[in-house]
């Protein structure tokens, strides 16, 4: 099917400035073999031309845009390509506002590669916007012929009319769990779609919608720069200061059901990551929390006009199982460190407590492992310190970053009478044969040093 031919000025100067241009230019059903059908098109248009050696490098310039249109806007793609003697120029055209944002995500993370990927291959590219929606425009220029001619318009953000946004006001928006989630998302949508492609129909265009309702999250919500210093870590990690009081959310009217959908998919996906169908793991409860909160009051306050309800993170949390010192996580033998001489005490994935030996106890003010074992760790981690650990142990199990991991660290805890001591610990990370993974911290022997703080109130 060919497409209706959108043009702005200067698109044939900038076309024909090597010579005589061959184009095509065709509409891509919303479907995931619209992608294996934009890679014929670049191998087919490139084929014995002076521009067939970078064929592979344009197909994968074209299969990442073309892939980004569908996951992100979710309805038909417009891809045109031009070949001229000055190179290839690829624009793709979809019905988002969004225009692309590199994520400086780890290279270990499963998402967010994609926009560097595509500007290590291409000469330049740039977006604009079309109607309610973008195109995204790259150009590889052959390098025996002669450079592109004319500029192309680019687009930063979209803009919008007050009379089109909802205001939402958000209080107490904790953003290093806020940036950490943004990332599990990103990669837990990601499979998530991948799974749902073959047996729902309607999949592309809700994950669309739950990808435009991320957009907007991302595009206003501040994110706190730690840096990787484990010394920088634990100096600027603290509440207050990673998390704002109170910030407006601007919300394009159309989008405000999207986070009712965002919602809904986030679940699905944690449920099918929680019955090992996912490559991502589930993410800390905690986390989960947030990003309900974050739904409910865009799809509420939009609504129905209610008043703002502040972020409160849950108190630690118990599993529901019986108490008691077996961790029952299939493949691992409790005992390394509930029987160990040594000050040791090790989580789960979900930064629940499942195994603790007697050193450690007696480092903690506690008697019985029983009390400890099932329990969150956060409930032995200080209130201003929370934060930082949620959102660090999500970015550790999503993409592999550690900066306080295998570093000798003074910590405050918290002990079993509720009063704060600092301990010297060392955690690492321990990988298991099920694709889960533990986190084993060892207290340095000695006294408990006090804080000289109140006992947390909550």
């Amino acid at each position: 099917m060919l497409s209706i031919e959108y043009r702005q000025p200067g698109d044939e100067a900038a076309v024909n400035g090597g010579g005589a241009t061959s184009r095509v230019v065709r509409v891509l059903p919303p479907d995931g073999a619209s992608v294996g059908l934009a890679r014929r098109m670049v191998r087919t248009l490139l084929g014995a031309t002076p521009m067939e050696a970078f064929t592979d490098d344009a197909v994968l310039v074209v299969s990442e845009l073309v892939t980004n249109a569908l996951v992100h806007a979710g309805g038909e793609v417009h891809l045109t390509l031009a070949l001229s003697g000055s190179g290839l120029r690829v624009d793709v055209a979809d019905d988002s506002a969004h225009p692309p944002v590199r994520r400086d995500y780890s290279t270990s993370s499963g998402t967010g590669r994609g926009l560097h990927l595509i500007e290590s291959l291409v000469t330049r590219w740039s977006t604009f916007r079309l109607g309610q929606g973008k195109v995204v425009w790259v150009e590889m220029e052959d390098p025996q012929g002669a450079p592109f001619a004319g500029a192309r318009p680019s687009l930063t953000a979209p803009e919008l009319a007050a009379e089109d946004v909802a205001q939402v006001e958000l209080r107490n928006v904790p953003l290093l769990m806020h940036a950490a989630w943004q990332e599990h998302a990103s990669a837990l949508l990601r499979e998530h779609l991948l799974v749902k492609l073959d047996e729902d129909p309607t999949i592309l265009e809700r994950h669309a919608r739950a990808s435009d309702a991320m957009n907007i999250l991302h595009e206003q919500v501040p994110v706190p720069d730690l840096g990787a210093d484990p010394d920088a870590v634990m100096a600027n990690a603290l509440e207050p200061h990673v998390s704002i009081e109170s910030m407006t959310l601007r919300v394009p009217g159309r989008s405000v059901a999207h986070f009712a959908v965002l919602d809904e998919l986030i679940s699905d996906a944690l449920h099918l990551a929680a019955s090992h169908h996912l490559l991502v793991p589930p993410t800390q409860p905690e986390v989960r929390a947030m990003s309900h909160w974050l739904c409910v009051e865009v799809t509420e306050q939009s609504g129905s006009g209610r008043p703002p309800r502040s972020w409160s993170a849950p108190e630690p949390h118990r599993t529901a199982g019986p108490r008691g010192p077996d961790s029952g996580i299939e493949g691992w033998d409790s005992t390394e460190v509930s029987g160990s001489p040594q000050a040791l005490l090790a989580t789960d994935d979900a930064s629940l407590i499942v195994a603790v030996s007697p050193s450690a106890l007696a480092v903690l003010g506690y008697e019985d492992a029983g009390d400890l074992v099932g329990r969150a760790v956060t409930c032995i981690v200080p209130p201003r310190y929370r934060q930082a650990h949620i959102a660090g142990t999500t970015l550790h199990v999503v993409n592999g970053r550690a900066p306080l991991l295998g570093h000798a660290i003074t910590v405050p805890v918290v002990l079993a009478d509720g009063q704060e001591a600092t301990r010297e610990m060392t955690v690492v990370s321990r990988p298991l044969a099920t694709g889960r993974r533990l986190f084993v911290a060892e207290f340095t022997p000695g006294p408990a040093a006090p804080t000289g703080m109140d006992p947390p109130r909550h």
